[in-house]
């Protein structure tokens, strides 16, 4: 990954790989996000239900303006490798690691 590409990027929750799957696309260069903008994305909460959202550039989730929950992620701040976890605060005392399961060019079938 060493050219700007867009990709698709999908990490599970460590402590319940099958609840709150993370999806996002976003532009990846040397491993890194390269896209200094927000991005939109998504948790698949259980196979039929998605609860979008947008990552900030300070790494906030943020939900919409009629959900004043934020969540904060250090996702922009790790190197992008399968493998690699990250985590997400829900609040100020609860958090959950999530670890990169797949990481895909957009329109292509294979992982990088």
């Amino acid at each position: 990954m060493t050219d700007y590409n867009n990709y698709r990027l999908i990490a599970q929750w460590c402590e319940d790989p099958h609840v709150a799957v993370f999806n996002i696309d976003l532009q990846i260069k040397d491993n890194l996000i390269s896209s200094n903008w927000d991005i939109f994305g998504s948790f698949d909460l259980d196979g039929a239900h998605t609860r979008p959202f947008i990552l900030r550039q300070n790494g906030q989730i943020d939900f919409g303006y009629l959900d004043p929950i934020k969540w904060t992620t250090n996702l922009r701040n790790i190197t992008l490798k399968i493998g690699n976890t990250f985590l997400i605060s829900f609040n100020e005392q609860d958090s959950g690691t999530y670890k990169i399961v797949k990481i895909a060019a957009l329109g292509q079938k294979r992982s990088s």
